[in-house]
């Protein structure tokens, strides 16, 4: 059966609940859900319902489409005013000698590793120092598109500029649009976390609010920039808190429509002052992923980082609603491994990429950051012919 065939043999389920059939031709009919209704199916919505509604709307949108980029990432500190309680990426100020923090020219270098990579973008976000301010990004912007004007610059979460925008007291739009003119192109979704200041305040209590973080992207928004947004699931929240989270996205997005991809992030309990937090399952993941995409109605895409939740997890994330996979990270990013993500050292070749998606009957599709086609790797056959037939042995003196 196909994912229309699936979603109508579920409705004519007789023993289906009467609340989950009316949400089911909901989605059949490309209806809203509810808040309430987000609620239901978490509450109530078994993984087998709940994949059958996503990946009829993913099919809907997408058909077996599944995007990923070649990208890399700069993190250029692990030191960091803010002490965010599920974090084991940063270090506190008073912390800084287990650390680092790169300058200009140290970021740079990262950027020229790639001068003969087929890379498109670059993806900036890392900790919060008082020394990597207006001045020193709007540097690194310049030089990187500089050196090399085609790479995309994906750079800087809310969490970041707000801090930045108070210490060189610019309102957001105005330090945004500096920014922009300086070279940056997109955000990422980062320091989301949940937005309902009853969990807020415990995890994150001292970064920007909900409401900074909401505005921070209309205003990226308004100037025409794509962006992402995140949400932090699976730890001291409960269901409604999550629904609220996306509703507040929803909301922003039928005013502004800038956003490009949810991703639902996993809590990882290792290193941080909330290991004591046992993680959610698998089975939990996926029913994350499947009522996102259900409940993100305008938003296109729903992505699973690979490297956080693993190689397997991911393939079976796209029978549940995801559609992106993100990129070839090249183990660039530490963000992950340090919170005890599966890939402790996250790095695909594009052809490792296209061979996930492909086992599990899937077309791949490598993008830039807006999503444009740059391969259509659905006949690609890959080229064997350089592989060695032998080994060379260690030479032992």
């Amino acid at each position: 059966m196909n994912a229309t065939e699936k979603l109508d043999f579920l409705i004519q389920d007789k023993n289906l609940d009467i609340e989950l059939r009316h949400i089911a031709q909901k989605v059949l009919h490309g209806e809203r859900v509810s808040f309430d209704e987000g609620v239901i199916l978490y509450e109530h919505g078994e993984l087998g319902y709940l994949g059958v509604l996503a990946n009829y709307i993913r099919e809907k949108k997408h058909g077996d489409y599944t995007y990923f980029n070649r990208n890399f990432h700069i993190e250029p500190t692990n030191v960091c005013v803010y002490d965010c309680k599920f974090c084991a990426y940063s270090r506190l100020i008073k912390e800084r000698e287990q650390g680092w923090e790169m300058d200009v020219a140290g970021m740079m270098d990262i950027v020229r590793k790639y001068d003969d990579e087929p890379v498109t973008e670059v993806h900036i976000t890392g900790g919060v120092v008082p020394k990597q301010n207006l001045d020193f990004y709007a540097d690194f912007f310049r030089q990187c598109k500089s050196h090399r004007p085609d790479l995309h610059i994906k750079g800087l979460t809310p969490v970041e500029y707000y801090y930045i925008f108070k210490k060189a007291k610019m309102n957001h739009y105005d330090g945004l649009k500096y920014l922009q003119e300086c070279g940056l192109d997109s955000m990422p979704g980062g320091g989301a976390e949940i937005f309902h200041p009853e969990i807020r305040e415990k995890i994150a209590g001292d970064k920007c609010t909900a409401e900074q973080w909401l505005d921070i992207h209309e205003q990226a928004h308004s100037l025409g920039m794509r962006t992402n947004a995140t949400m932090l699931y699976g730890h001291i929240e409960e269901f409604w808190h999550r629904v609220d989270h996306m509703e507040r996205l929803r909301q922003l997005q039928d005013r502004a429509g800038g956003f490009q991809a949810f991703i639902p992030l996993k809590f990882r309990n290792q290193g941080h002052q909330m290991s004591h937090v046992p993680e959610v399952s698998v089975v939990e993941d996926l029913r994350n992923y499947a009522i996102a995409r259900i409940y993100m109605d305008n938003f296109d895409h729903i992505k699973a980082y690979w490297a956080m939740i693993s190689r397997d997890t991911a393939q079976l994330s796209l029978a549940f609603g995801v559609d992106d996979i993100d990129g070839t990270l090249d183990d660039t990013t530490k963000i992950y491994s340090m919170a005890g993500a599966e890939e402790q050292h996250p790095a695909m070749s594009t052809r490792q990429l296209v061979e996930l998606i492909k086992q599990v009957d899937r077309h791949p599709i490598e993008r830039d950051t807006l999503y444009k086609v740059v391969t259509d790797y659905k006949d690609v056959v890959f080229d064997d012919t350089n592989k060695p037939n032998y080994y060379s042995l260690p030479v032992i003196e």
